[in-house]
């Protein structure tokens, strides 16, 4: 029998989701009696709600303001992905070493849902079925408290991976999200660890560097 959600937890998933959709943009106001009236609850766990998501990171107080929503600036986000560096190739090595042909199976049929989700424009689509794609693989590490680790680096970093997503997109016939992912399945079908390794590094160095190059282009301005 599934544990049963209070209502707080309940609050905090409505406005975790708006937040990671867009909906709840950097900056927006949290402001506790607009979202007990929007989620058709009392003001208690809405603050409750709200000083979670404080404690998780999508949130800050602001002086006159209360909590908004936070976003990652471009330095915060380069410490980011050095930490996903670190983390995702180590995650990748792991589960490469385990994977199982049902896994393989199932990141292929991840990968034919998320080029799905390109054809349709659907960013959101396409990016949990990224990130469930990558989650078979880690989870094959046989470490859950990594794959935890690497999907809260995944919600800190949300924002910035929804706007490169989005611009990609706006570029017919780029192929830059889905061609990683395509040659890791590959790399995995080969049983070749090395390989697969290298497509986790290259891609999230190639992520690195264009914040990094942002980040310059920002403290020339």
């Amino acid at each position: 029998m599934e544990p049963t959600l209070s209502m707080a937890d309940r609050v905090y998933a409505v406005l975790h989701e708006s937040i990671m959709s867009g909906e709840f943009p950097v900056g927006y106001r949290l402001r506790i009696r607009d979202l007990a009236a929007l989620v058709g609850t009392s003001e208690m766990p809405v603050r409750e709600a709200i000083r979670r998501l404080e404690e998780a990171g999508f949130a800050e107080r602001v002086p006159h303001r209360g909590s908004v929503v936070k976003g990652l600036d471009l330095a915060e986000l380069v410490h980011a992905y050095d930490v996903r560096l670190l983390v995702e190739v180590e995650a990748t090595r792991l589960g490469a070493a385990r994977i199982t042909e049902a896994d393989i199976a199932r990141m292929r049929e991840g990968l034919d849902q998320m080029r799905q989700a390109i054809t349709d424009g659907d960013v959101m689509a396409y990016l949990d079925r990224d990130e469930d794609l990558l989650a078979v693989l880690y989870g094959a590490s046989g470490n859950p408290v990594l794959v935890n680790t690497v999907r809260t680096l995944w919600g800190q970093c949300r924002a910035y991976k929804t706007v490169g997503a989005r611009s990609a997109l706006d570029r017919p016939g780029d192929d830059a999200l889905w061609r990683h992912q395509e040659r890791l399945v590959k790399a995995l079908e080969a049983g070749d660890v090395e390989a697969a390794t290298a497509v986790t590094r290259e891609s999230l160095v190639s992520a690195t560097d264009r914040i990094k190059a942002q980040l310059g282009e920002q403290r020339e301005q």
